[in-house]
């Protein structure tokens, strides 16, 4: 990895001054320093140089390590732990954020109870309807960036919570990231999913996009969630992003809304 030099105290810069001979190799040209630093960081993420739930270097190691200030390096971390990438953890370094940590296993499971007080202690119970290899919808494989004969695969379950189905879930993975993938592998795994493609394929969601509407219940979701043909539900679609944007997941939902919330926390 290549070396970055900050500029002399004679040009009087900050770490938000471009400059030519601060440009790291495949940075955007005149980008400030503290972002080709967060650059060259994702890239080690997404070379799987340090793997989600490791420690990563400290500030002072990273700033010896690339010649730059700890501050430079202090400002690019920061702005990683805002995106949810590295957790910062007092008196014990930064880490690789990972979907097995309690507080972030369900950061994309938005389905609340209407009443706090009676918030699900357990994981949602999870049917794994199928899990199969297919070359998919055209508009699927466009959505991932995948050309039409590229082999998808798609799973189909239902999450319950207290017996009760609450959430039919269709989702789409590209296949080569995902080999070996199969419906017993799935099933037999009691992860959270993301905790699960993350530990055994090397994948993690980094970010998400949503698209959220009112539907009414066709006669197989009406089955499957066990309410009536017609039956108010809200529908989910989110197209969830790996490291440098790369989308890796195609996951369209149908909740039931009885007695639970969708909820977003925007801050």
């Amino acid at each position: 990895m290549a070396n970055l030099h900050e500029p002399s105290s004679e040009q009087a810069p900050t770490d938000n001054t471009p400059s030519a001979e601060t440009t790291a190799p495949g940075a955007p040209a005149f980008s400030p320093l503290y972002q080709q630093i967060k650059t060259l960081i994702l890239r080690s993420l997404q070379a799987g140089e340090w793997k989600p739930g490791d420690v990563i270097p400290s500030e002072l190691e990273l700033a010896a390590k690339f010649k730059v200030s700890q501050g430079t390096v202090r400002k690019a971390i920061d702005e990683l732990a805002t995106d949810n990438l590295l957790v910062r953890r007092q008196g014990k370094g930064t880490f690789v954020a990972t979907h097995a940590e309690q507080h972030i296993q369900y950061r994309f499971l938005r389905l609340r109870q209407d009443d706090e007080q009676t918030e699900d202690k357990a994981p949602a119970e999870r049917h794994i309807i199928e899990c199969r290899r297919s070359r998919g919808p055209a508009e699927v494989a466009r959505q991932l960036d995948l050309r039409g004969g590229d082999s998808l695969i798609q799973i189909r379950r239902v999450l319950a919570f207290s017996g009760t189905p609450a959430i039919l879930e269709d989702i789409w993975l590209p296949g080569g990231p995902f080999k070996g993938l199969t419906q017993e592998t799935l099933a037999a795994d009691r992860r959270p999913m993301y905790a699960f493609f993350e530990t055994e394929f090397g994948v993690r969601m980094v970010r998400a996009e949503e698209k959220i509407k009112a539907v009414a219940a066709d006669a197989e979701s009406a089955a499957l969630l066990g309410v009536e043909p017609g039956h108010p539900l809200l529908s989910v679609e989110r197209l969830a992003f790996t490291y440098n944007d790369v989308p890796i997941e195609l996951r369209r939902g149908l909740y039931r809304t009885e007695t639970r919330h969708y909820h977003n926390d925007l801050s």
